[in-house]
């Protein structure tokens, strides 16, 4: 593993940064790590932009059902533990049981208990958590692997709290497990690259709902995609490529199966 920082700061040990962490989370730290490890060879770009305290809405692309596993590694290489909104049928048996006792959020999408979980993400970013979301809700449909269209739900977690937004891209995941040929290549240590992009600034956002602004279907929209474009932007960094304009439209509920978040 490799990382690109910014200029050297005095951090507080990770140790610390990380309590408290309960069992259920232990377990899974002796499962994710060691496989993330095997999977990947993992190239952090700026992860010390993820500050070692208070609420972080940390927003990624979504190119593999594998990106949980680097993702997770991001998180806790930089000191903090992750909670990750993931889809319901994860949290089943015995692994919803510990999912559910290490922190983790089930989506049921196309639910009224997908606000439950919102909610529920919204009290950890309060209690000054860090928040994993993939806002495209399914591994992007793009054929080129850019971001699809978003849901809004990003948004209304980044309005209605005042966690730090950060733009995260990632990109490799997708050369393990290809969505889109629904091929597995057992290859370990491939390349994966993460680039934390700096803070989203939704003030004049912030300031227009704490004055009485509705959260409406526009503005939710707004601030997706302004957040969305820069995780974009993140991504044409990582790739040295020029992204498109605009997102690839997304499916419809019926045409998304079985994706980890």
């Amino acid at each position: 593993m490799s990382q690109e920082q910014g200029p050297p700061g005095r951090r507080p040990p990770r140790w610390a940064t990380r309590r408290p962490v309960p069992f259920a989370l232990w377990l899974c730290v002796l499962v994710v790590y060691p496989a993330a490890s095997l999977v990947f060879r993992l190239r952090y770009r700026h992860a010390d932009r993820i500050p070692p305290a208070g609420g972080v809405l940390l927003v990624a692309n979504h190119v593999s059902v594998l990106d949980p596993l680097g993702c997770a590694r991001l998180v806790w290489d930089a000191g903090r533990v992750p909670h990750f909104l993931a889809k319901d049928a994860l949290f089943r048996g015995l692994a919803g049981t510990i999912l559910r006792a290490a922190g983790q959020f089930p989506v049921s999408r196309g639910s009224s208990t997908a606000s439950s979980s919102v909610h529920a993400a919204k009290q950890a970013l309060d209690a000054g958590a860090v928040v994993v979301i993939y806002p495209e809700g399914s591994v992007t449909r793009d054929p080129d692997w850019w971001p699809m269209q978003a849901r809004t739900g990003v948004a209304r977690l980044a309005l209605s709290t005042d966690a730090v937004v950060l733009p995260v891209a990632q990109w490799g995941p997708q050369r393990v497990h290809d969505y889109h040929a629904r091929k597995l290549h057992l290859r370990l240590r491939t390349p994966v690259e993460y680039r934390v992009g700096e803070p989203v600034d939704l003030s004049a956002q912030r300031a227009d709902v704490r004055a009485g602004r509705a959260l409406s279907p526009e503005l939710l929209r707004e601030v997706t995609d302004l957040v969305m474009t820069r995780v974009r932007d993140e991504l044409g960094e990582v790739r040295g490529q020029t992204p498109p304009t605009a997102f690839h439209p997304r499916p419809s509920l019926r045409t998304l199966p079985g994706d980890a978040a």
